[in-house]
């Protein structure tokens, strides 16, 4: 038996690292909140057509503006418009996934990955 206090808790782990990792497993959640409040209030540009169509896409991927050239309304080709506004939604979608990546890629390094918290004998989440 282990004296008083000396033994591993209840848990498998001793206190002290339990303690640690919660501390550990708390200022990644603070960290992973700023990210995505600063994720939300960012914004990029996608375009289409050599800029006739711009999409401007929140980090966080909420499409906010749109902007059309008017050289690019050709009222007998509305599907043509249509694609160009597809394709700048997807371009500025592409840009905000890039900017998720950097903003969050080193917070899921920190977790172990997508996997899960990277703690051994634990199973990712």
């Amino acid at each position: 038996m282990f004296p008083a206090g000396d033994g591993p808790d209840a848990s498998g782990l001793g206190g002290a690292d339990l303690s640690s990792l919660m501390a550990q497993a708390a200022q990644m959640q603070q960290q992973l909140m700023a990210a995505q409040e600063q994720l939300a209030s960012t914004q990029v540009t996608g375009s289409a057509g050599g800029g006739l169509v711009r999409a401007t896409v929140t980090g966080a991927g909420e499409v906010v503006g749109l902007e059309i050239d008017p050289s690019a309304i050709d009222p007998s080709d509305a599907e043509g418009l249509a694609d160009l506004v597809l394709a700048a939604i997807k371009d500025g979608n592409r840009a905000a996934a890039e900017l998720q990546q950097r903003a969050m890629g080193p917070l899921a390094e920190g977790l172990g990955g997508a996997g899960g918290l990277g703690i051994p004998g634990l199973p990712g989440l």
